[in-house]
């Protein structure tokens, strides 16, 4: 689902969920920006591998998801999405560092590096928020 009809769907559903997904990715993406800016040069740049193996793993779990339509699956690649992502956060905002200090100044592609991990990190937030909703007034009923 893409984010417009998302959003358009958690509105409807429970308005103060966007609110609060926003602020949780403000925090986790501040957290681990900060981290990652204030760690040793280099520390978090041998995960580069590590969050593209896991990426490999999430696609291969999305096909599965197609094929079997199981909700356990669905919720393991929804959670380790937003690890993902986190990781994502930590590596990307150190490799810019790094490329930075290398001469490296497209400021444009680096901005935008770090747009798709908010993004992505809202993304999953919104949906994890919005299925707590959902099964807080299940339980209500």
């Amino acid at each position: 689902m893409g984010m417009g009809p998302l959003l358009e769907t958690v509105i409807d559903f429970e308005p103060s969920i966007v609110m609060t997904a926003l602020i949780g990715t403000i925090v986790v993406f501040g957290s681990f920006s900060l981290c990652a800016m204030f760690a040793e040069r280099g520390q978090f740049l041998y995960l580069g591998g590590t969050l593209m193996s896991l990426l490999s793993t999430m696609l291969i779990l999305s096909l599965a998801n197609i094929l079997f339509g199981s909700y356990l699956l669905y919720q393991v690649h929804l959670y380790l999405g937003l690890l993902l992502m986190s990781g994502f956060v930590l590596y990307d905002t150190q490799l810019i560092i790094e490329k930075r200090r290398s001469g490296d100044k497209d400021f444009i592609t680096h901005s935008i590096d770090l747009f798709i991990d908010f993004v992505g990190i809202f993304r999953r937030l919104v949906i994890i928020l919005s299925q707590k909703e959902q099964q807080k007034r299940n339980r209500r009923d």
